[in-house]
């Protein structure tokens, strides 16, 4: 290649935006993954994080459909409106859409409902099983690595054991993001295409590609109560208890897991420009500030990842 050339690439790299530069390491990853796998599929909740990664895909790949399916742990607690969106959504782009439900494996014995009401630490054995029957290689996370320390320890490529857990030792080096997908029968890969975005990163680019969210993250009037320190939806799953009062206020949802262990936030940033602002000003991570499940103690994200969980 000719010292022009090259000068002229170099040119075209540094000349594109934080966000353009961030897309572009995420497209490469799907198309990474769509050469080296057999049966990917792409984790979504219809969370903030997995609708952008969805994005991704669809970008990825357009004019042609997303070669990779969805497939969604619902621990019975989810929010309406998230469900709502899934499905919608799922039914959009004419994606084929697995549910591992958690009250399917309360109800046959093979989970127990935990004494604190929480569900979201059972979504490891569904979460397993659904990989498992169905075969598939590499799952796609939207984790990142601002969100909570364990997560930080994650490589984009994640390697996975036969019995879905994680060992950081056994990761692979990722330079000049170089991957490798190479794994024994029984294993599989977690790929985190947002691996290094930010929660201001994913709130920019929702912003700037006029993406679509659940209302939940947005300021509205809610029916909430607190406990632990954070706003929670009353409802079925187990609150209010005794001495818990339920309060009407505007809030909003900075992270969306279920309703058993998801705290809103006091808000009035009804709009996308009004939250990156908010979340510019914020010095909490968004897990931190409003996951009952990551207060269990301080290393309970990691547990749950050497368990099999993302």
């Amino acid at each position: 290649m000719s010292s022009r050339r090259i000068d002229l690439v170099a040119h075209h790299f540094s000349a594109l935006s934080h966000l353009d530069a961030l897309e572009s390491e995420s497209v490469h990853i799907f198309r990474e993954v769509a050469g080296e796998f057999e049966r990917p599929v792409i984790l979504f909740s219809g969370g903030k994080d997995s609708i952008v990664m969805l994005h991704l895909a669809l970008k990825s790949f357009w004019p042609a459909p997303v070669p990779f399916a969805l497939l969604h742990v619902d621990t019975g607690h989810n929010f309406p409106e998230v469900i709502e969106y899934r499905d919608r959504i799922a039914g959009k782009h004419g994606l084929r859409l697995h549910i591992a439900s958690v009250q399917d494996f309360i109800d046959d014995g093979r989970l127990r409902e935990r004494p604190d009401g929480l569900r979201n630490p059972l979504q490891t054995v569904p979460l397993l099983d659904g990989i498992e029957s169905n075969r598939f290689d590499a799952v796609f996370g939207g984790g990142r690595r601002d969100e909570e320390k364990a997560r930080a320890k994650e490589r984009v490529f994640s390697l996975r054991d036969e019995f879905g857990a994680w060992d950081p030792r056994r990761q692979r080096p990722e330079l000049w993001s170089l991957y490798t997908g190479r794994h024994a029968p029984g294993e599989h890969v977690r790929v985190f295409p947002l691996s290094n975005w930010t929660e201001l990163d994913v709130w920019q680019y929702i912003e700037r590609e006029n993406i679509e969210l659940p209302e939940i993250y947005y300021a509205h009037e809610r029916d909430v109560f607190k406990r632990s320190g954070m706003w929670l939806t009353a409802g079925e799953w187990g609150g209010p208890k005794a001495g818990e009062s339920v309060e009407r206020r505007r809030v909003r949802y900075r992270t969306v897991g279920d309703m058993s262990c998801t705290g809103a936030v006091d808000s009035d940033a009804a709009t996308v420009a009004e939250v990156v602002t908010e979340i510019a000003a914020s010095r909490l991570t968004e897990r931190g500030a409003t996951r009952a499940d990551d207060k269990v103690s301080e290393a309970a994200m990691e547990d749950r990842k050497r368990e099999g969980y993302f």
